[in-house]
C-alpha cells in the first residue's frame, strides 16, 4: 500500500452515529477506561486480556465503528514488533518446549506477546472512547467526577477546562502542522554539496518550521480565546448538564463484574500455583 493510500490515525474526532455507545455519558467511558487499565496493570494475564478484548470488541460492534476508521499499520512497525519478539525470545524461561530434541524456552517471548497484547487492547479502548465521544462532553464529565476533590479546595473546574481546551486544540494543531509540513516540502531548496552544508540546511529548516508552528499555535490560541469570551467565558465549558442514565449503570455493572471475575480468577490461579 502506497503512502497516498494509507489511512491516517484519526483520533479525538467522533465517528458519526447514534448508537448506545455514542449515547453513554462521557464519565462512564472514563471510569471504564480507568477500571480496565488498572485491571490490566495489576493482572496482566491472558484471561483478563481475553475478557477485556471481548468487552472492547462487543463495544466496537455495538458502536458500529467502520473498518475505515482503523489506521493503516506501516511496515516498519511490524518490523519493530518482530525484532522485539526475537530479542525477547533470547531471555528464555519457562515454559520449555521440546521440539525434535531441541529445548526451546518460550518464557521471554510469551511475556513480550502479553505486553504487546495489553498495549493493543488499551490503545483500542482509548480509540473507541475517542470515536464515540464528543470532545465537548469530556470537560463536564471530568468536573462531575472530580466533585469530591473540591472538598480539598482543588481547582477541578480549571483542570476540566484545561483538558477540554487541550483536546479541542490537538486535532486543529495537527492539521495546521500537516499544512506547514506540506508547504515546506513544496519550497524550492538549493542542493547542498557537502555534509556540513546539508546539516546547516536541515537545522535552518527545523528552526523555520518550529517558528511557524509557534506562530500558528499562538494565532489559534488567540482565536479560541475570543470565541470562549464571546460564549460566556471558560466556566461554560465545564458547565454543560450531563448525568448517567440507565445504560450507564448497566455498563458500569458489566465492567465491575468483568474486573471482579478476572481479578478473582487470576488470584485463584496464582494461589493455586504457589
Amino acid at each position: 500500500m502506497s503512502n497516498a493510500q494509507r489511512r491516517p490515525v484519526v483520533l479525538l474526532r467522533p465517528v458519526p452515529g447514534d448508537t448506545v455507545i455514542h449515547r453513554l455519558w462521557a464519565g462512564t467511558k472514563l471510569i471504564t477506561v480507568l477500571a480496565l487499565a488498572v485491571l490490566l496493570m495489576f493482572y496482566p494475564g491472558w484471561l483478563p486480556i481475553a475478557l477485556v478484548t471481548l468487552l472492547v470488541t462487543a463495544a466496537v460492534v455495538l458502536a458500529k465503528i467502520p473498518r475505515g476508521a482503523l489506521p493503516s499499520i506501516p511496515g516498519w512497525l511490524w518490523l519493530i514488533v518482530l525484532l522485539g519478539g526475537v530479542t525477547a525470545a533470547f531471555a528464555g524461561g519457562t515454559p520449555i518446549v521440546d521440539l525434535a530434541g531441541i529445548e526451546l524456552e518460550l518464557g521471554g517471548l510469551l511475556k513480550f506477546l502479553r505486553i504487546t497484547a495489553v498495549s493493543i487492547v488499551l490503545l483500542g479502548l482509548g480509540a473507541l472512547v475517542s470515536w464515540t465521544t464528543n470532545v465537548a462532553e469530556i470537560a463536564p464529565a471530568v468536573s462531575t467526577l472530580g466533585r469530591p476533590l473540591r472538598i480539598l479546595k482543588l481547582p477541578v473546574d480549571d483542570w476540566a477546562v484545561t483538558l477540554a481546551l487541550a483536546l479541542r486544540a490537538f486535532p486543529m494543531l495537527m492539521d495546521e502542522f500537516s499544512v506547514l509540513y506540506a508547504a515546506r516540502r513544496l519550497r524550492p531548496r538549493l542542493r547542498a554539496q557537502t555534509r556540513r552544508e546539508r546539516r546547516k540546511q536541515w537545522i535552518a529548516e527545523v528552526i523555520d518550521l518550529l517558528a511557524a508552528a509557534v506562530t500558528v499555535a499562538l494565532r489559534r490560541a488567540d482565536e479560541m480565546g475570543d470565541a470562549i469570551t464571546a460564549r460566556g467565558g471558560a466556566g461554560q465549558i465545564a458547565a454543560a448538564p450531563a448525568r448517567p442514565g440507565v445504560a450507564d449503570y448497566v455498563v458500569l455493572a458489566v465492567v465491575t463484574v468483568v474486573c471482579g471475575a478476572a481479578g478473582y480468577l487470576e488470584a485463584a490461579s496464582f494461589l493455586g500455583t504457589t
